[in-house]
């Protein structure tokens, strides 16, 4: 039977998740307003055309500190998500092993165990989706990459491939034996596109055998939404982009599924993808704009915010 008092820890974990991650950026925003301009911009320097934007000094240093206070929090969002699927994994219903021969038996009829199987585990999968907004859905895969569940089961019943082993989320958690945030992809239960958090799971017998890889997706829709609701000037426009250059989010909601959209030829998001924020003045498609970015360090990964704003 089903642990019940799971479900209270559970939801204090979250709570606890939450509560750091608003303190977190409160704490950022006046720790940097001490910040002089002069001291930000000293840093981006040699990225900044000083005759185009000796004028925008303010609104650089504003952008930097915005753009540090957004990737403090989203960062802080990740590790949650991060933080509650280790604390899921290591949970005894969830290191039990797993019904290798029923799953034998449905994987190719049901993309995993049925609807009503395992019930400890589906339940534990459950209880985190009804609390935590952030995470869209939860796998369990088995060592070779056979898919074993999927909450919600729409997802399962809408899944195109039984296994999984090929995604780099589950190859980078294996060879790591540790969490591991995969590249964005493209959902093949869902198709749309996903940011992954793979956690390993070992028995606490035998040594600690690898039983399989907890897996949540985040919902990068909640991202664009919270940049498109951000009160930003006209012209003005903050992406959030990974290090392949995949868009993650967007506060242009006519921008968002131009899929075509590239920033790699960037100078600001090469800068960012070597670990460095400021300001520079570059064309951006026909236009020259004042471009501050901003990296973020997501797990093992690397996240980039730009803001763009147009030169008058």
């Amino acid at each position: 039977m089903y642990n019940k008092g799971v479900l209270s820890i559970l939801g204090r974990v979250y709570l606890n998740t939450k509560l750091f991650i608003g303190t977190s950026a409160i704490i950022l925003l006046f720790g940097l307003t001490t910040v002089s301009t002069d001291t930000l911009l000293s840093s981006a320097t040699p990225n900044l055309d000083q005759t185009k934007v000796n004028s925008y000094n303010e609104p650089i240093n504003n952008h930097l500190l915005s753009l540090n206070v957004l990737t403090n929090s989203l960062e802080n969002r990740l590790y949650g998500v991060a933080s509650i699927l280790e604390f899921a994994s290591n949970l005894p219903e969830m290191k039990s092993v797993p019904n290798v021969s029923l799953l034998n038996t449905t994987l190719e009829t049901l993309h995993g165990i049925p609807q009503d199987s395992d019930l400890q585990k589906r339940n534990i999968a459950q209880e985190i989706l009804s609390h935590y907004h952030e995470i869209a859905g939860i796998a369990f895969i088995m060592p070779n990459g056979d898919t074993y569940f999927m909450e919600p089961y729409a997802l399962q019943s809408n899944q195109t491939k039984n296994n999984l082993a090929y995604r780099d989320y589950f190859k980078g958690s294996i060879a790591t034996n540790d969490t591991y945030l995969g590249d964005i992809i493209t959902s093949t239960s869902s198709g749309v596109k996903r940011a992954i958090v793979a956690v390993p799971v070992f028995t606490e017998k035998n040594n600690g055998v690898l039983t399989g890889v907890l897996v949540g997706s985040i919902e990068l829709g909640l991202l664009n939404k919270e940049l498109q609701s951000l009160d930003l000037s006209q012209g003005q426009r903050i992406v959030y982009v990974d290090s392949n250059d995949t868009k993650l989010a967007d506060s242009d909601r006519r921008l968002f599924t131009n899929s075509s959209e590239t920033f790699s030829n960037l100078k600001s998001f090469q800068n960012a993808n070597e670990g460095k924020f400021g300001s520079i003045v570059e064309k951006v498609g026909q236009d020259n704009m004042l471009v501050t970015y901003y990296p973020m360090e997501a797990l093992q990964n690397r996240w980039i915010v730009l803001w763009i704003q147009p030169i008058s």
